[in-house]
């Protein structure tokens, strides 16, 4: 069987500009020019006989035929790279960039003075994170894992559930001083609520109770609605309204006194947190060290995080 090691480069100079987003700085890490690039891919377009990327001056982006292109061949190109570590002795080692989708609060909230004693673990590994509202294409953003909240949207990714988080519906001393305390769920009609509302469906979310099997929806009244947890949290804190968070990203509010859960009875409502992966049949060894380095920080006591 012969092997067009001329195919096997242009499939690793189009990784190189997926993962970079555009042709320069996939120049730079693979040590030719930007033509070289433009080059390289011009001969794999003509090669595989479709267009795989749409590119102007300043930008690129794959195709649809580019994208299946490239979600079949990344997991080749990644076992290649797996056999050549592995083959060297050092198939456990992290190493290399490893570019992670995150959630905003749960970095600030979770991760966020920690990321050191990580990367002093893996001294071979440079870590990038980038946090938005919603989970984009994991491929064409060439981002190796995403840790996001809520069920998968994104249907090519593989999903790993790393835990579930209670739903908590809380107010701040001061709301409850000049508001009163609400004693049923179904008080807080009548009060001032702050809704988040999903960023990809522009739409927020309803509000419900779960104690045991049963599930009480409640319709509420708000004039504040916002995407951004951590504006939520501090608005409910001032005494702008009650909010539904998630018990892991308030406990040390809750400990201190500082936001009140209002019915401990009826938060039987959980929330997923999932590691999200490109297709791909095996996971490289910085992948698999910062899901278990979440996954060991999710698990530590609140008062230790």
């Amino acid at each position: 069987m012969s092997f067009d090691g001329r195919l096997l480069s242009g499939i690793s100079v189009l990784a190189a500009v997926v993962q970079s987003r555009n042709f320069a700085r996939a120049a730079d890490v693979l040590g030719i020019t930007a033509s070289g690039v433009s080059r390289a891919i011009g001969r794999l377009e003509e090669r595989v006989g479709v267009r795989l990327l749409d590119r102007t001056t300043r930008s690129m982006v794959l195709t649809d035929e580019g994208r299946l292109f490239y979600e079949q061949v990344a997991p080749l190109l990644f076992g290649i790279e797996e056999a050549a570590v592995s083959a060297s002795g050092a198939g456990g080692v992290a190493r290399g960039r490893l570019r992670v989708d995150i959630d905003p609060y749960f970095l600030r909230s979770q991760l966020s003075g920690r990321l050191g004693g990580f990367l002093r673990a893996h001294p071979e590994l440079t870590l990038e994170l980038v946090t938005r509202d919603h989970v984009g294409d994991l491929v064409t953003d060439g981002i190796d894992v995403a840790v996001r909240f809520g069920e998968p949207v994104v249907a090519s990714a593989i999903a790993r559930k790393l835990m579930e988080t209670r739903v908590l519906t809380v107010a701040s001393p001061g709301y409850l001083k000049k508001h009163g305390r609400p004693v049923h769920p179904s008080d807080i009609a009548g009060h001032h609520c702050i809704q988040f509302f999903d960023p990809v469906t522009r739409r927020p979310f309803d509000w419900e109770f779960h104690r045991g099997r049963k599930v009480l929806p409640v319709a509420t009244l708000s004039r504040l609605y916002v995407s951004d947890v951590g504006t939520m949290v501090n608005e409910c804190l001032a005494g702008t309204g009650i909010a539904q968070v998630l018990a892991i990203r308030i406990q040390p509010l809750l400990e201190s006194g500082r936001l009140i859960d209002l019915f401990p009875d009826w938060s039987g409502e959980t929330f997923p947190l999932y590691a999200l992966y490109p297709s791909r049949n095996h996971q490289p060894a910085k992948v698999r060290a910062f899901v278990d380095f979440v996954s060991k920080v999710i698990r530590e006591p609140p008062a230790h995080r």
